[in-house]
Order: structure tokens, then sequence, then C-alpha cells
């Protein structure tokens, strides 16, 4: 299961979940293929806000407060109670990480901590250039090992 943030722009125009740069770049950390991805009998897609929330001055403005506590629940009552969630960027991370560290690098630096049940990692959002510049360790070592696991779920 992915929980991520709220649909872009283009992606709320398409209709397609992570149909954007950023869904490429998740794919690829992930290892999956378009075909896995888009697979509903393999991967749930959960966002925090279920529409386009607008723009704000550095990117969009974040998820409608309503959608998670509205729709959230409902969803995950429905979906297998031994899954992986995937946890993407800071919104989801607050909301799903119990005792999170203050700030999204260390909890992503702290990832292992959250298996067996989830995995977080930043938003794969060209914008965040920056934050993977500055944090090479992630893309080196964290990357490689949460693919393995994804794969070691999906071979299940």
């Amino acid at each position: 299961m992915l929980i991520g943030q709220a649909p872009g722009r283009r992606v709320h125009e398409s209709g397609v979940p992570w149909h954007d740069p950023s869904g490429v770049r998740l794919r690829e950390w992930l290892g999956l293929s378009s075909e896995q991805f888009y697979d509903p009998g393999l991967v749930a897609i959960v966002p925090m806000g279920f529409c386009y929330p607008g723009s704000a001055a550095s990117g969009d403005k974040p998820p409608r407060p309503e959608c998670a506590p509205l729709w959230h629940e409902p969803l995950l009552e429905k979906l297998p109670a031994d899954r992986l969630e995937v946890i993407i960027g800071m919104y989801a991370q607050a909301k799903y990480i119990a005792d999170r560290p203050k700030t999204l690098t260390e909890t992503v630096a702290k990832w292992d901590d959250y298996l067996p049940r989830q995995v977080v990692l930043p938003h794969p959002s060209p914008r965040n250039r920056h934050w993977l510049t500055k944090n090479p360790w992630f893309e080196v070592e964290t990357i490689p090992a949460i693919q393995e696991r994804i794969r070691g779920f999906i071979d299940q």
C-alpha cells in the first residue's frame, strides 16, 4: 500500500495516480514496473488527499485536511492486514509514523526501524533534488535495501 500526499495538477488532470515525474522516480525507487505499480491486486494507492489542493508559493498546497480522516479508515479496512505500507512524504509520515523523529530526514534515515510493516520515503518530487543531493546515502544505501524488501514482499 502506498500512502502519499495528494495528486499534483498534472495527475489530477490525467486521473492516473503518480502519472508524472514523481511517479517515475517512485517506481524506480520501489523497483516496480508500471504494470506492477498499477496492478490493484498488488499495489493499493491511498493518498492523504484525493484531489489537487492547489498551488502555493513553493509547490502545491498541503493535502486537504478532511480527506484522510474521512476516507482512510474505510479503505484500510478493505485491505489485507499483512500489507506493507510505503509512507511517502512528511504529511503521510505525520499521520502514520508513531513516535517519529522531528524531521523527515531523521525519519527516512531510520527507515528500517519501521519494518516489517512500514517503509518510509521522502516525496519523490523533482523539487526534492536538493534533499537528494544533500543526503546521498538515501539512494546509495536505502533504496537498494527497500527494493529488496519490496521484492521479498511481492514474491510471497
